[in-house]
């Protein structure tokens, strides 16, 4: 039963809303995905990396709001940190050098030894209902340096070769979720081209700033290159969609809101309509290891939260819409 506030209204957790969707998909089956739109038959996992060079453009947070919201919609979601930083890892409630020992990560994934283990071994529940993490910690930097070596040898070909490794792992979660939200490294690394191989769908977060689109251009141009050397030994990338995400976006501040025009000009409808907003709201929430949706009432001021959540949700909603595309539900 939900619980009930002092104003004697219900108030009923995700879990709880979760099986009411089931309910009432089961009970109208004609609208059945409008309800309960988790993955059907025929209806491939989507694996989204959240993929730039710069620091400092949003990147984990783009990916913690990102899964929370599909979380929220009912879809069973993985997240994968992939950065030796692990804050997302420890925003999802994972103190990564307390709580997380050696061998815990994706790397004990994708190593080259005989210590390997399978990804279900290192996935662990969080606090957020629908949403698991594989989290990250410092031994993730070994597979960068492990793999050149392993390269050399030439004793990991097909599934095996090392830019697939990450993708095969996943094919192990396929029956238990509908979408994988992975953050990247900020670098262009051995664990960045797994990601970005793994992933059907690319969102690369950036800043309405000159120096943070000049570092995206040397991203994509040296991604570029790599994946077309990749291709050339059988490794190709064909991803569902490709998407720009203007993050820490001021309306008012006449060269970002150019720059941000440029940006639409030259990569017209790759850049998602709706830009994150620059705001105390996530700032706050942040200080306090939280989420916007997790913020409590009186964090910040109502004018300043509304604003806030609504150009989350909507750059959001964008990303899901494109999974729901891919789905042939949209």
């Amino acid at each position: 039963m939900p619980d009930r506030s002092e104003g004697n209204r219900r108030i009923y957790s995700l879990e709880q809303i979760n099986e009411l969707r089931k309910f009432l998909a089961d009970r109208r089956p004609s609208q059945a995905t409008s309800f309960d739109p988790q993955r059907r038959d025929g209806d491939k996992m989507q694996v989204v990396a959240i993929a730039n060079f710069k620091g400092g453009c949003a990147k984990t947070t783009t990916a913690l709001h990102l899964a929370q919201f599909l979380a929220l919609q009912g879809l069973r979601v993985l997240a994968i940190d992939l950065d030796t930083q692990a804050s997302l890892t420890e925003m999802l409630g994972v103190q990564p050098v307390l709580e997380v020992g050696d061998n815990e990560t994706v790397f004990s994934v994708l190593r080259y030894d005989e210590e390997r283990r399978t990804l279900p071994e290192v996935i662990r529940p969080t606090y957020f209902a629908g949403l698991d993490i594989v989290p990250g910690q410092s031994e993730l930097q070994y597979f960068d340096y492990e793999t050149p070596a392993a390269i050399v040898s030439n004793n990991f070909l097909g599934d095996e070769y090392f830019i697939r490794r990450l993708a095969t792992s996943l094919r192990s979660v396929e029956d238990k979720y509908d979408v994988v939200v992975i953050d990247a490294p900020p670098q262009l690394s051995y664990l960045t081209l797994n990601a970005v191989y793994a992933a059907t769908g690319l969102i690369i977060p950036v800043q309405s700033a000159m120096i943070d689109v000049a570092s995206m251009n040397q991203f994509l141009y040296m991604l570029d290159e790599m994946l077309e050397q990749m291709a050339h030994f059988g490794a190709s990338v064909d991803h569902d969609f490709l998407r720009f995400l203007l993050t820490r976006h001021v309306p008012h501040d006449v060269p970002q809101v150019n720059i941000a025009a440029l940006l639409r000009s030259l990569f017209g409808e790759s850049v998602l309509t709706s830009a994150v907003l620059e705001t105390t709201a996530i700032t706050n929430a942040g200080l306090e290891n939280k989420t916007l949706y997790e913020l409590e009432r009186g964090a910040v001021s109502r004018d300043t939260y509304i604003r806030a959540i609504e150009a989350v949700n909507a750059a959001n909603k964008e990303i899901y819409g494109e999974i729901l595309k891919v789905w042939g539900r949209k």
